[in-house]
């Protein structure tokens, strides 16, 4: 398998995060148009408005769980470990953000956002354990 291909995932997350960054913009533009905001409010980033709310949350998501999606993938690149289960694994990780922020940014129904959250922490332990497993092995 060829060992970079876990750089998709991380390319395909990296994109979402862009994508939030540049709704984040649109949704706060759209609450400073119509008043329910000020530019000022976004200098300490308080008081966010409820136009912009939720994406700024799912924005923050976006630098927690994935943090150690990055260090995985790099290290399973790095160790040569990356093969068919562990690039499936990333990609699942990779589209159950897609996912969770759909859902963070529009209903925000933890009854849906849970799940999809819970199928790529799942993920994302499974990539760890075989990591582990591959050093383990070599070792």
């Amino acid at each position: 398998m060829n060992q970079t291909a876990i750089f998709w995932p991380m390319i395909a997350h990296a994109a979402l995060v862009f994508a939030i960054y540049v709704l984040l913009g649109l949704r706060r533009r759209q609450a400073v148009m119509t008043g329910n905001a000020k530019v000022s409010q976004f200098r300490e980033n308080r008081d966010e408005p409820a136009e912009s709310l939720f994406v700024r949350n799912a924005l923050e998501n976006q630098f927690e769980l994935p943090l150690l999606f990055y260090a995985v993938c790099l290290a399973l690149q790095a160790s040569g470990a990356v093969g068919a289960l562990t690039l499936g694994l990333a990609w699942v990780f990779a589209v159950s953000r897609y996912v969770h922020t759909f859902i963070h940014v529009t209903s925000n129904r933890i009854r849906y956002r849970q799940p999809a959250f819970t199928v790529g922490f799942l993920a994302l332990i499974a990539l760890w354990v075989l990591l582990a497993v591959d050093l383990l092995s070599a070792g």
